[in-house]
């Protein structure tokens, strides 16, 4: 496992493209947490914290497929870093001007959540063009994927860090500093500015235009869904089972389940259609989620937990290898920002629904609506099953020596954007 991992890692320029990306993707992984704690300290009530949460999260799923569309059509460094820095400068006037006036911390937030850069959907743009191999292009999906999962963990740590050695607003401050450093690092590395998107039709639809593309997006809508709604319930079923530290050992568990499944996952190779691998990955998912609504108690809830989350990472990774394969040409960027932006509305969708249920029904009709939520998610899959497995007729021709020696096809894999 380990040396599949070391072989990506060795690659030039990947461990700093990966690194550069996560480092510019933590204010996006921290925004919520430290709306919160600041407008907390700045004598706001939960409910601006929230409303201010919800606008940065509605705006950063507009955007993501609006810059992702720009990156596609004039290049990465053109947009990354000019959005990294206004999202920061956004970010940083909110942490000044507080909520008085409301209407410029609404502005503020707003403007930070939708020029947030879209690094996720570019580094996997990049990976073709770094690695030689389309199993190493796969692998590096799955590592993606647990790297994400390690982010979203570490990141509240920050968070709570900077604010304990300085304050609510520094956090703000310092958190989406580093952002731009972090995009900076992408922005000005060697693939990043020599990668060019393929030739594209031109067409307002964009990468929508893909029936394989929307296929994905319905099934991974669901699982959002699915994502959100179990954090609202692991709430309920916490403060009946020890308060905030149960909870934090419930998403803890998530988290770790999704890093062992990801790892797992990308330590070998895969044969056979990946849209029938994601079918049955996804049937996975949704079982796994069923054994919560048992509610045991707080340790044995957790080790459930861990089972929830063992699918999630590889249900991500191969659902990168379809948006790269039904991605129109030129739009593999936007592409990918469109599956960050479905993820992220089904989560919002999936918070909101769960709380209705969990006031009328508890904890244990809360999880129910993970499981349900994951089997939506799998027969939109088995019903769309012909359009993801159908073929897109393009084949890979290396574009240098660099990626292959021997400039030979590699059969279903994406071309349109490689270096």
């Amino acid at each position: 496992m380990a040396a599949g991992y070391l072989e990506i890692l060795r690659a030039r320029h990947a461990a700093r493209l990966l690194t550069g990306t996560l480092v510019g993707r933590l204010p996006n992984a921290t925004a919520a947490i430290a709306m919160v704690l600041f407008v907390r300290a700045e004598g706001g009530t939960y409910s601006l914290a929230g409303g201010l949460a919800a606008v940065y999260g509605v705006a950063n799923a507009v955007g993501q497929p609006v810059l992702g569309r720009l990156v596609d059509l004039y290049g990465q460094p053109r947009v990354q870093l000019p959005a990294a820095v206004l999202s920061a400068l956004a970010m940083a006037g909110f942490a000044f001007c507080g909520i008085d006036p409301l209407a410029l911390a609404y502005a503020c937030v707003a403007a930070a959540g939708l020029f947030t850069p879209p690094l996720e959907g570019g580094l996997r743009a990049l990976w073709p063009s770094v690695l030689r191999r389309e199993e190493q292009v796969h692998r590096a999906y799955a590592m993606d994927a647990v790297a994400q999962e390690v982010m979203f963990t570490v990141g509240p740590l920050l968070v709570t860090l900077c604010v304990s050695l300085w304050s609510e607003r520094a956090a703000l401050l310092v958190l989406n500093a580093v952002g731009v450093l972090g995009a900076l690092s992408v922005a000005v590395a060697p693939p990043a500015r020599a990668w060019r998107s393929a030739p594209r039709e031109a067409h307002w639809l964009g990468a929508l235009r893909s029936p394989g593309l929307l296929a994905m997006l319905g099934a991974f809508l669901f699982v959002g869904i699915a994502l959100g709604s179990i954090t609202v319930a692991s709430v309920s079923y916490a403060d009946g089972h020890g308060g905030d530290a149960v909870y934090g050992w419930l998403m803890a568990g998530i988290g770790l389940g999704a890093l062992v499944g990801g790892l797992a996952y990308g330590a070998r190779q895969w044969a056979g259609e990946p849209a029938r691998r994601l079918q049955v990955l996804v049937g996975f998912l949704a079982v796994c989620y069923l054994p919560l609504t048992l509610m045991p108690g707080a340790v044995a809830m957790t080790l459930l937990a861990v089972l929830a989350g063992v699918f999630l990472a590889p249900v991500i990774a191969c659902a990168f290898v379809l948006v790269d394969r039904h991605a129109p040409v030129g739009t593999v960027t936007e592409a990918f920002s469109w599956l960050v932006t479905t993820f992220t509305v089904g989560a919002s969708v999936g918070t909101g629904l769960a709380g209705p249920v969990v006031e009328r029904g508890g904890a244990l009709w809360g999880f129910a609506v993970p499981g349900a939520a994951g089997g939506v998610s799998l027969l939109v899959l088995l019903v769309t099953g012909r359009v993801l497995s159908a073929p897109v007729g393009r084949a890979v021709v290396a574009s240098s020596s660099e990626n292959d020696p021997n400039r030979a096809a590699e059969p279903r894999f994406s071309s349109g954007d490689r270096a």
